[in-house]
Order: C-alpha cells, then structure tokens, then sequence
C-alpha cells in the first residue's frame, strides 16, 4: 500500500467546512487523513505550500464523443484534457452514435474509461430511445449498467407526457432527470441569441423565451412528480429567476452555468467566428450579469463545461453550418478564477463546493466523492490559484481546438491531479503558456 503525503497546503473541503493550512495523506486509493499530524513516512511526499488543496472536481457536463465521432475526441483524449484542467471525474453525455440508451452503450464507456486509465468517467443516459423523444428508455437496466443520470442533451425532451413520466420513474432509482431546456419550434434554424445583434448582424436568432418556457415547464412537471430536475448550462436572465421562484416554492430543481455563459456575450458573433457559436447560445450582458448573480446567491449551485469538441474541418464551416459547440475543460478553472474569484463575486470555499461537493450529490456520488474525509476516494486536485499563463488552444490536450478563448490571459490552473491514489497529472511549465509572475 503505498502512502502519498500532500504537506503545507490550504486545505478547502466545503463538504467538511474546512479551509486550513493542513496535510492531507492518502493511502491505497482512498482517503486516509486531514490534519496537522499523520501516520508516519509516506512513499511520496508533496510539498503544496502556496498552493489549494481540495477533492477533485468533478465536471457534470462533458461530451467525449465516443463512439460515434472519435474524430472529434476520444474517451482517452477527452479525460486527458480534463487532468490538464484539474477535474478527476466527469459525466459524459449521450449523445453519441449510437447514444447510450442500452445497457452495452453504457457498460462500453465504463470499459473504454477504466482502459483509458485517466480520471473517472461516469455515462449519463438517454432519456429516451435513440434521444428521439417518442419512448422512454429502459432507465432501470441503465442504472444497473452505470448510469448515473439520464438527460437526451443535445436536444430536449419536448414531450410534456414523456418528461413527466421520466422524472417519475427516475425517481425510482434516486436519479436526475438533466435537461437542454429548449423549444425546438422557436429556434428552428437559429444560429446565435434572437435579439438586437442577430437582427444587426442578420443572423438568424434564438430567441431566449425559447429556453425560458421550456424550464418554466419542466420545474411544475418537477414539482407535481416530486422528481429531481437539473436544468443545464442556463443562459437567460429568465430562466435564472424561475429556477430561484422553483426553489422558493420547495421543488427539487438545480441548474449548472458555463464558463462562455458568465464571460461573454453575443456582440462576439460580429467576427462571424464559429468558435462564438454554441448551444444555448451567448446572450447579452443583462443575461451574464443575471447568470453571475445566480451563481452569487446559490441559485446555480454547480459549475460544468458542456465540453463539446469539434474536429477543426468541421468548426472551419461557414458560421450557418458550423456546429454548435466549445471545448472547456481546460479552460475551467482559470475562468472561474479570473472572472468569478477575482472579482469577488465567489470565494474560493465556494466556488470548489460547485466544482465537488455539489455536482456529487447531483450524480449520487456524494457517499465517495467531493470530500477529503476519510475513506472517501483519493481524487485530490491540488490548485495554483496564482499562476498566470495565455491560453494557446495549440497545447490543449483535447483532440479538438474549438475555444474561444484562445489568446486570454488568465490567472489559476492545475498543478497536480490525484485519481484513485495515482498522481496522473503534474503541471509542466514549458506546456502551458505560462507568464511571468506580477
């Protein structure tokens, strides 16, 4: 059993209310102790003074791809971009070819991860057959085969009565229903927000009422089943407001935000760069400031990627038949830190409970991990909040360059990766762009 000593760090472990100066030990993939005194000699021993110490974050929202559109990314080269960005487990989502609405689609994912032998991947499924939204999945056989949650991500689940009876059953196995909240009719053939620079630029918009009636729906659905309802990377200052009305009233809904979703706007599209085109799209600057302000007062209670990678060819499109989509993993931390940290608007403490503890109890992993405490899996994430370096998609580990926030200089990245109870990523600093320190 060989036994890691991580010494000197700020130890922030929300699930505990922690944040000290303290060592964390880890022996034989799990946890052993927090504190200021340990077990004696350990195999490895980590000096993390001037650094974070916290469990490994853990990203509820990633497209990997596989199978289907390995040109795109793999489950290897999307868990590696996500130890490059200091997440240890990640959720993949199904739409995949074939999605993973069957028992083998979502056992393949858990054999290719373990082969991987990156971080942890866990398969979310479909919510229904083939995600065409006419019949419900087999969600009891996907439980059993790995699921940890069901969502048709990508697209809706438009039918009122097929999304009822999905948070019913689901419910069954303590499962959340994750949902694209969009009305496919009002955004037929969109490509960027409907609003005031769609109609300047003459693109054709989304309007935001399009994802403001479809999570209106779903929390009274959500309320009337008693069924646990996430709405994914929320966008609007709409939306923002009925999810906070959802929770004043008692009913089980959560909502994720996105980078791209509280650092830029749609004035972007301007460039006509498909790298600004993504769903739901960028909105104004009143919806970022209602979607920071969610995240302030714990409204939005966890923090994603939707990492949606794109094979250059394809994003070189012209923007109308550009696919929607960016890559984040790497790119998470450091935008939380410049534009969430930095300015005040979260702290540390946090802003980790939305990148652990939160998105956990989401997937029914809050028995194992999010926390340092003892017995809980060794998937430690060990932070330099300082650290300033450019983004240069050119060095991303994703098979995929699709950002938009290549050029950025951004303060915050991992410095060592922890899953299992195996370092499997140490920061290098000729790879990463680094800037000189002030």
């Amino acid at each position: 059993m060989s036994t890691i000593h991580i010494k000197g760090g700020r130890v922030i472990d929300p699930g505990q209310g922690v944040d000290a100066s303290l060592d964390v030990w880890l022996r034989d993939r799990k946890v052993l102790a927090v504190g200021r005194e340990g077990p004696g000699d350990a195999d490895e021993v980590i000096d993390a003074g001037g650094l974070i110490v916290c469990p490994g974050l853990i990203d509820c929202h990633v497209h990997l791809r596989e199978p289907g559109n390995e040109e795109d990314e793999t489950i290897a080269t999307g868990a590696d971009a996500a130890l490059a960005g200091g997440v240890t487990t990640v959720a993949c989502m199904p739409n995949t070819i074939p999605p993973l609405d069957t028992p083998a689609g979502v056992e393949y994912i858990v054999l290719q991860a373990k082969r991987a032998k990156k971080c942890n991947v866990y398969p979310v499924g479909a919510v229904s057959k083939g995600r065409s939204g006419g019949e419900l999945a087999e969600l009891g056989r996907l439980v059993e085969a790995g699921a940890v949650a069901f969502t048709d991500d990508g697209a809706p689940v438009a039918n009122p009565s097929l999304m009822k009876r999905a948070l019913q059953y689901a419910s069954m196995f303590d499962k959340v229903i994750m949902q694209h909240c969009q009305v496919m009719e009002l955004t037929d053939g969109g490509v960027m927000n409907g609003g005031y620079q769609s109609m300047r630029l003459g693109i054709p918009g989304m309007p935001p009422e399009a994802e403001d009636i479809m999570v209106a729906r779903d929390i009274r659905l959500a309320e009337v089943t008693g069924g646990r309802l996430h709405i994914q990377h929320i966008s609007t200052a709409r939306a923002v407001e009925v999810v906070r009305e959802g929770k004043r009233r008692g009913v089980r809904v959560t909502a994720e935000a996105c980078p791209h979703h509280f650092t830029l706007t749609d004035d972007r599209l301007e460039s006509f760069d498909s790298h600004f085109k993504m769903n739901p799209p960028l909105r104004t600057s009143e919806d970022v400031q209602a979607v920071i302000e969610g995240l302030t007062d714990g409204t939005i209670e966890v923090l994603s990627t939707d990492h949606a990678p794109h094979a250059p060819e394809k994003k070189a499109r012209e923007l109308n038949l550009a696919p929607f989509g960016i890559i984040g993993l790497e790119t998470l931390v450091p935008l939380v830190v410049t534009h969430l940290i930095g300015p005040g608007h979260l702290d540390w403490p946090t802003a980790i409970r939305m990148l652990t503890v939160a998105p956990a109890d989401l997937l029914g992993l809050g028995h194992r991990k999010g926390s340092l405490a003892p017995g809980f899996d060794a998937d430690v994430t060990i932070l330099d909040p300082s650290a300033r370096w450019t983004v240069d998609p050119g060095r991303s580990r994703s098979k995929s360059r699709n950002t938009p926030f290549g050029g950025w200089e951004v303060t915050g990245r991992a410095h060592t990766v922890i899953v299992n109870g195996e370092i499997r990523f140490r920061h290098d600093p000729g790879e990463r762009g680094d800037l000189p320190a002030g």
